[in-house]
């Protein structure tokens, strides 16, 4: 007989950087689930991955306080400010103050494509050329301007 869930957590967790402080602690704590089990498994799987990497989770508990989790790609905004040289980290930098009226960065058609090949299984298309039409738009918002 399958297991009985009682919810889902979703988080949003850098790679290789699981730690029980907020917000995985607290997230996992008041359904009942082993933090220090799920911080583990995390930095295990992520590991090849650059540190740092936001990683979307979506971790599924079940009755008996046990659980699985399912991870994503990074956010489209993520792959965009990276092809377009723009900061990551800590403090990472933010869109354009008024989308629009100015840019503050350029992506090319071709990042583009690279981009939707990548975040394909996440995304609600049929084909590469409507994920990119997604991509482009998103960029468009955050002030970057597509070339080429």
């Amino acid at each position: 007989m399958a297991k009985k869930i009682t919810g889902y957590v979703k988080l949003q967790v850098p790679a290789g950087a699981a730690n029980p402080s907020p917000p995985i602690g607290p997230a996992l704590g008041q359904r009942g689930l082993n933090i220090m089990e799920f911080c583990k498994a995390f930095n295990a799987r992520t590991a090849q991955m650059e540190k740092g990497t936001p990683i979307p989770v979506i971790i599924t508990a079940y009755q008996d306080r046990s659980f699985t989790f399912e991870m994503k790609q990074p956010p489209v905004t993520f792959f965009l400010k990276k092809a377009a040289n723009l900061k990551l980290g800590k403090k990472p930098a933010s869109g354009h103050k008024t989308p629009g009226r100015g840019f503050i960065g350029k992506v090319s058609r071709d990042q583009i494509r690279e981009i939707a090949e990548k975040k394909m299984p996440d995304l609600n298309c049929d084909t590469v050329e409507s994920a990119m039409a997604m991509i482009e738009g998103s960029a468009r918002s955050m002030g970057l301007e597509v070339v080429g």
